[in-house]
């Protein structure tokens, strides 16, 4: 999944924060991220595994809600599945330019994160049109083998250690991990800095700083990298878009789309590999169906996708004009956050949404966003999570969790939701 996904508590906190912090005379030891509305962050708060916005306790049945009136700044939460496509579809009323949140705020301008997620057409487009030709299905069948590889190579360690298995730490992360390098072109080097990086930039516990800072040293990592393939292209992707695109793309420009692709392709697979096994795990009948092929894992992997929706809210959304979204005036200027775990929740595919069926009728979704900035590596993720599934319940049918299901650690206030350990008996 590529397309980094908006750390909308980095991205409002920093909203206008040097005026804020002079209001209320915030000394240095203040964190900022103490400074966001709870109602803002209650779109990354869940019980277990279901979104507690759109399930009528929070915010009612409304899709469109008014959520904080912050420093002057109008936020707006959209958790109705068609109000949500009208906004992420509406390049021409909503804005992704992140130069939107920063104008007057005194944020350095260098901390521009950069990337396909953060722009709009026709930077947007250019950008785009670099990156699309290798996320074809013609071109990652060229990786389907290492993929299997990969998932294979860590099956057979799993099984050589002791005791219960970290299935996030020994499986989940590693399998995209590695795959997003050899997609890169990554120095096996530096994969074990670039993914601690990757996962830094998806948790807001730490507050706005903690999150910028993970997005600055991240790009600076990259743009050295960058310059490295300006002089020796690899056979990754940016020694592709090195060899082609050159003269084209700046070296942070390029940095960005690296940065975009690692981090979207990580965090956010590990997560859906992570909460499927645990689906899995809490249904011994359903591993056993998968396995025999009585469930098909394209199915049950795309109902994974919208049950779970990981990546719980999309990045923001500012309104360019005064636009009217399900009856609500939505003012120029005001913050749109629009919530995908609600709104694939909120149907249709129909009644029972909110429950999680792998036998239910395959229909669209939205956990890969939607419009212009749909995940670019939708497909790619597909693959790893078709091939990891199949190859877990396969090799190891009897695994169980090793703790009580209300000892699972779940991560809180993260934009890619998921679970910090999973300990499993493998037999």
């Amino acid at each position: 999944m590529s397309g980094r996904r908006c750390t909308v508590a980095s991205l409002l906190a920093r909203l206008h924060i040097a005026r804020v912090l002079r209001a209320r005379g915030a000394g240095r030891g203040r964190s900022a991220g103490s400074l966001l509305p709870d109602s803002v962050l209650v779109a990354l708060r869940r019980e277990g595994m279901d979104p507690v916005v759109g399930q009528g306790r929070e915010h009612g049945a409304e899709p469109v809600t008014k959520v904080a009136g912050w420093f002057g700044v109008t936020i707006w939460l959209v958790t109705g599945r068609e109000e949500v496509k009208a906004v992420l579809g509406g390049p021409d009323a909503f804005s992704s330019d992140f130069s939107r949140l920063v104008e007057g705020a005194g944020v350095d301008a260098g901390r521009h994160p950069g990337g396909l997620g953060f722009s709009d057409p026709p930077e947007h487009t250019r950008l785009r049109r670099l990156l699309t030709p290798e996320f074809t299905g013609r071109r990652l069948g060229r990786l389907a083998p290492v993929i299997d590889e990969i998932i294979e190579a860590r099956l057979d360690a799993m099984a050589d250690e002791p005791g219960p298995v970290d299935l996030v730490r020994s499986f989940a992360l590693p399998v995209p991990a590695l795959t997003i390098c050899e997609l890169l072109g990554v120095p096996h080097a530096s994969r074990p800095e670039f993914q601690e990086l990757s996962v830094a930039h998806f948790d807001a516990s730490d507050g706005p700083d903690g999150l910028l800072g993970a997005t600055s040293a991240a790009m600076a990592q990259l743009t050295e990298w960058v310059r490295q393939q300006r002089a020796f292209p690899g056979d990754g992707l940016l020694g592709m878009l090195v060899r082609e695109h050159g003269d084209e793309v700046e070296d942070r420009e390029l940095a960005g789309l690296a940065d975009g692709v690692l981090t979207g392709g990580l965090e956010t697979t590990a997560s859906t590999l992570a909460l499927g096994s645990l689906v899995l795990l809490r249904n011994s009948a359903l591993c056993r169906l998968v396995r025999d092929g009585e469930i098909p894992v394209d199915g049950l992997v795309e109902e994974l996708l919208r049950h779970l929706s990981v990546v719980q809210v999309a990045f923001p959304r500012f309104a360019r004009r005064d636009v009217v979204v399900s009856g609500v005036r939505i003012a120029k200027g005001d913050v749109v956050l629009c919530s995908l775990s609600a709104a694939n929740r909120a149907g249709p595919p129909g009644p029972g949404t909110t429950e999680f069926d792998p036998t239910r009728r395959a229909t669209p979704h939205l956990a890969f966003g939607h419009g212009i900035h749909r995940c670019v590596g939708a497909e790619l993720a597909r693959m790893q999570l078709r091939a990891a599934f199949s190859a877990l319940v396969r090799r190891f049918p009897a695994a169980r969790l090793a703790i009580e299901p209300d000892e699972i650690d779940f991560r809180e206030l993260s934009i890619v939701y998921g679970v910090r350990s999973l300990p499993v008996f493998l037999s």
